[in-house]
């Protein structure tokens, strides 16, 4: 039985299509590329923006660097309000919380966003430690983020932590960190990503969610 559980954020606990996208189309025109067709971009929730700007524009470092700068001109100020907490969230977290679970965050996005959308949508009270990247892009990856989402709750028995999320960065993350993987087919990632990354539990509800984490 899993003691502590980590969730990633953004298509796990939150809807954060529009506001992503929308700024990452900003910071696409600020480096002359227009893309009109937000679906086109949703790739970009989930891993981390400079890795994405690389991926799938060519930028070198300082171009990628840029576009993540423009990114956040946009998001600091209205994409990250720019969100939906998914049905269900605040019974599942409840629920976790009173079975004696102790919960974290761990996402790719910067502690500072993570912590405002947290507040937003009422829900920070659930969780013992929030685990994001730093501005500066020295924690960026999702194995780094579920490493001091770890080292934050003071596990020593990995056999006991889980993280939830729903794209392969989160159970990669997971793994190279010797922890077992939720994946959740609500979000962006969907059942074939997920079972092909290596998914040790998969869940297309809440409800399986917590019969997952309780079992």
């Amino acid at each position: 039985m899993y003691e502590y559980i980590l969730f990633d954020l953004d298509g796990t606990l939150t809807d954060p299509r529009e506001g992503i996208t929308k700024s990452v189309q900003h910071a696409l025109r600020g480096m002359d590329i227009e893309e009109p067709d937000l679906t086109a971009l949703e790739h970009f929730i989930g891993p981390p923006l400079y890795d994405e700007f690389i991926r799938c524009y060519g930028f070198d470092d300082g171009g990628a660097k840029r576009a993540v700068s423009l990114y956040r001109e946009r998001f600091s100020v209205i994409g990250w309000r720019e969100n939906l907490l998914f049905d269900g969230v605040h019974e599942l977290l409840s629920a976790l919380k009173r079975s004696g679970k102790r919960l974290a965050i761990a996402s790719s996005k910067p502690t500072v966003f993570v912590e405002k959308i947290l507040d937003l949508f009422a829900i920070a009270c659930y969780f013992d430690a929030v685990s994001g990247a730093s501005l500066d892009g020295v924690i960026s990856r999702k194995e780094q983020v579920v490493a001091q989402a770890l080292s934050m709750l003071g596990v020593t028995d990995k056999s006991a932590a889980v993280l939830v999320g729903d794209r392969f960065h989160d159970v990669e993350g997971a793994h190279r960190n010797g922890i077992a993987c939720v994946g959740v087919t609500f979000g962006f990632g969907g059942l074939e990503e997920l079972s092909h990354a290596g998914a040790d539990h998969i869940a297309a509800t809440m409800d399986e969610l917590f019969g997952v984490l309780c079992r």
